[in-house]
Formats: C-alpha cells, structure tokens, sequence
C-alpha cells in the first residue's frame, strides 16, 4: 500500500497516474487537511488530516501502522516530515520526502544558499545578491543593471511569490495596474520597498531573457530514474526529453540528493544556455500534463518504489498541452 500525503492541487494528477498503474489489489491512499473530496476521492482510500502540525506527524505514522501502509509520500510539508524520517523508519515505514536528509532543504528551500552551493558544484546558475535592506537594494541594482536588465525574488518561498522585473520603460502605475505582468520601474519598487523595512532576505540577480523549461522527475537516492522537460510557448506547453536543460536538472538533483518525485527548473540565457533557477523537493502543479507525452511518471514512481514492474511508457514526440478548467462533482 502506498500513502500520498497532503499536496499540492496536482495531487489528485498524482494519485490518478500512480492508480492506473498500480495492481488493483495494492491499495492507494490519500489525505489532505482541508475538504478536498475532488482529491482524496480518486484514491481507494481517502483521509482528513488534522490541523495541527504535532497530532498530524503521530497521526500519520499510527494510522499507517494501523493499515499496513509500507511507502508514505509527503508532499507539500517535505521538510517538516524528513526531520522525523527515524520516527517512520522505528515503526517500518518508507517515507519518502524530496529529499535524502535535512541537507537537500536547507540548501534548496533557501536561494541564496541555492545558488552559492550550485556555483560551488560548477552547475551552471543565475547569480544572485542577497539584499536586507534599502542600501543593499539599490547598491546590487546598480551592479547589476550595468550588464542588462534585472529582477529581485525571495530568499525562501514558492509559486513565483514576490518575483518581479525591473524595466525603465515601465509606467509607474503597471505594476498596480497589471501586476501578473511582474514588471515595475526600480525607482517605484526601490521608494516601496524602503518605506516598510525591515524584510527578510531578497535576491537580486540578472533576468535571464530566454524561457523556462520545468523538469518533472522520479528520483531515487539521488538518481534520476524518469523525467519530462516541459516549456511553455504560448497559450501551450511543449515537451523535452533530451537537451541541455533536461541533462542541467539531472545533474542538479543528483548533486543535492533528491528523491522522489520533484521539480527541476531552469531558463535559458540570450544564447539558448540553460541556467538553473530551483529544485522543488515535491511534485510541481504541472505535472498532471506530462501524461500527454505517454510517460507515467507517477506510475514510474509507485511501482518502483513498491519493488512492481514499472508502466511502459513510449515517447510521443510534438505533444502539446493547453491547460483548461473543468468542473468536478463533489458529494454533498
């Protein structure tokens, strides 16, 4: 039996691929704290878990103790979980995190050492300044905007949160306007900015003007066992199996030990030449759309790490995705 713990939205994609490829006899569970029917109920056996943090870890361990469960997958709390890996390891169960150890968060959840740890290994990144106030603020910006143009994100955080571009050309209204265009004059950021310190870490760095390719893998103890590149191209996304920017995500999640199933992204300089931007020790929202390529990488994930043969899977070489939304029926 195998667990998927709360996650992202894209969890019920997860359970789904995991499901179809599993036997019918090995059952599926899923949980999330809040009312997410629409999730837990395309698993054979759905849960709610409690609210608070210290009754939800012996929550989880009794309860797969209770059902036999052998492989328990955390996934939007990876961090909070690997720190009790030998509470899971005492009473037989296989937890598997994003991570090997504390070692893979502590270095990819916070940027900056990110971004210093990556250099130190020669994998190619973005450079970035750490900045904690005004001064620093305007001092990296200045640095910087001499070679190109520039942009500023948290230190620690997800989902893009806090990113933006700065532009001269920008009106000074744009980002209050269109602020999903994440882009705002220095100046405007740089008066905001001072007038609510203290902050927490930010990092300045180059803006990279090429796209993004987002690497969804199945990683085991650091090897990377499956993967699908994915980028967008307009209203689509498109998909990539072998180039420059799937072989960079591989070797970084080698490198800061990942395992599971995990994000990997990356954006291409002015000459095509992929730098690394984040791992994400979790499944990323995305990856319900690789499906489209005829790889099953959740599939990938629970026979292997249940010891079953794993899907077949056969490239489909110029698939592409358009994201839409769809209604599900929720019991009352």
């Amino acid at each position: 039996m195998i667990w998927f713990l709360e996650g992202q939205a894209s969890q019920r994609d997860v359970i789904l691929g995991a499901r179809e490829a599993l036997p019918a006899d090995v059952q599926v569970f899923a949980s999330h704290a809040g009312d997410r029917p629409e999730i837990t109920g395309v698993a054979d056996v759905g849960l709610r878990e409690p609210q608070a943090t210290e009754e939800r870890l012996a929550w989880v361990i009794d309860t797969a103790k209770r059902h036999g469960i052998q492989l328990v997958v955390a996934g939007r709390n990876g961090a909070l979980y690997e720190q009790h890996r030998a509470d899971f390891a005492a009473a037989g169960i296989t937890l598997v995190t994003g991570g090997l150890s504390m070692r893979t968060f502590d270095q990819v959840d916070h940027k900056d050492q990110f971004t210093a740890e990556a250099e130190r290994a020669g994998l190619a990144c973005i450079p970035a300044i750490t900045v904690n106030d005004a001064a620093q603020l305007e001092a990296a910006y200045t640095r910087l905007a001499s070679a190109g143009e520039v942009c500023i994100k948290p230190a620690v955080g997800i989902y893009g949160q806090g990113f933006w571009r700065f532009k001269a050309s920008a009106d000074p209204f744009r980002c209050f306007a269109n602020p999903d265009a994440r882009e705002v004059d220095f100046a405007t950021y740089h008066r905001a900015y001072a007038a609510a310190e203290p902050h927490k870490p930010m990092l300045v760095m180059p803006y990279l003007p090429g796209t993004e390719c987002s690497v969804d893998m199945v990683c085991e103890g650091g090897e990377v066992v499956a993967w699908v590149g994915r980028r967008k191209a307009g209203v689509h996304q498109t998909f990539e199996r072998d180039s420059a920017a799937t072989a960079l995500a591989i070797a970084a999640a080698r490198h800061f030990g990942c395992d599971g199933i995990v994000n990997v992204q990356t954006r291409d300089d002015a000459h095509g030449q992929p730098h690394l931007l984040e791992i994400n020790p979790r499944y990323s929202g995305g990856i319900g759309y690789t499906r489209a390529t005829g790889i099953n990488l959740p599939g990938v994930f629970a026979t292997r790490r249940l010891g079953l043969a794993p899907p077949v899977g056969e490239w489909l070489e110029g698939a592409r995705v358009k994201a839409i939304t769809v209604a599900v029926v929720l019991p009352a």
